[in-house]
C-alpha cells in the first residue's frame, strides 16, 4: 500500500512539472524585458564602435609628441614662427633661434646652453628645467615664462624682459646682478621686470 501511495505522489509531481511553464518570468514578461535591455546594450556598443576614433595625438604620452617635433630642428631657425611647439628633452645647444617667434611653446629639460635667442618672443613658454647657460638672451621678451628649475648661468640678459614670469629665487637674484637696459619693444626695464631690489 505505502508503494502505491508513493508511485501516486510522484506521478502527481510529475503531472504539477509538465503543466507548469519552464520559464515562469515568461508569463510576467520579465524576461522578455531583460533580453530586450540586453540586445539595447550590445546596439549601444556596437554603435560606440562605429563612432570616429579621436585622433592619436591626443591620446599620445607628451615625450612622444615632443618626438614629432624635434623631428624638425635644425640649427639655424632664426626669425622662425615656431608658436607653441614643444621641444621635450630636446638637445639644442647653439642653435640660433633670433627673433624666432616662440609664443606659448614648451621645452621642459631642454638643453639651450650657447643658443641665440636674442630678440625671440618667448611670451607665455614653459621652460621647466631647462639650461640657457651662456646663452644670448638680449632684447627677448620673456613675459609670463614658467621658467621653474632653469639654469641662466653667465645668459647675456641686457634689455630682456622678465616681467610676471616666474623663477627659482636663486635664478632671480643671479639675474638681478647682472640686469641691465631696455627691451625695444615692450620698453620694460630687465631689473624692474625681475623685480631686483
Amino acid at each position: 500500500m505505502q508503494k502505491r501511495v508513493l508511485a501516486l505522489a510522484w506521478h502527481s509531481l510529475k503531472a504539477q512539472a509538465r503543466s507548469a511553464p519552464l520559464f515562469p518570468l515568461l508569463q510576467h514578461g520579465i524576461y522578455q524585458r531583460g533580453i530586450s535591455l540586453v540586445l539595447l546594450l550590445l546596439m549601444l556598443g556596437a554603435a560606440g564602435l562605429a563612432l570616429p576614433v579621436a585622433p592619436a595625438w591626443a591620446i599620445t604620452a607628451p615625450e612622444l609628441r615632443g618626438q614629432r617635433s624635434l623631428q624638425d630642428l635644425e640649427p639655424n631657425m632664426h626669425g622662425r614662427d615656431l608658436k607653441q611647439q614643444e621641444f621635450l628633452k630636446a638637445e639644442m645647444r647653439g642653435f640660433d633661434l633670433g627673433e624666432a617667434d616662440l609664443r606659448g611653446a614648451v621645452f621642459n629639460s631642454s638643453d639651450l646652453r650657447d643658443s641665440d635667442l636674442s630678440g625671440a618672443n618667448l611670451e607665455d613658454v614653459v621652460a621647466f628645467a631647462t639650461r640657457f647657460d651662456g646663452a644670448d638672451l638680449r632684447g627677448t621678451v620673456l613675459r609670463h615664462a614658467m621658467l621653474m628649475q632653469s639654469r641662466f648661468t653667465n645668459a647675456e640678459i641686457e634689455g630682456a624682459d622678465f616681467s610676471d614670469a616666474v623663477l627659482d629665487l636663486s635664478q632671480q637674484r643671479a639675474l638681478c646682478a647682472r640686469a641691465a637696459g631696455v627691451n625695444a619693444s615692450t620698453g620694460a626695464a630687465t631689473a624692474e621686470s625681475l623685480g631686483c631690489r
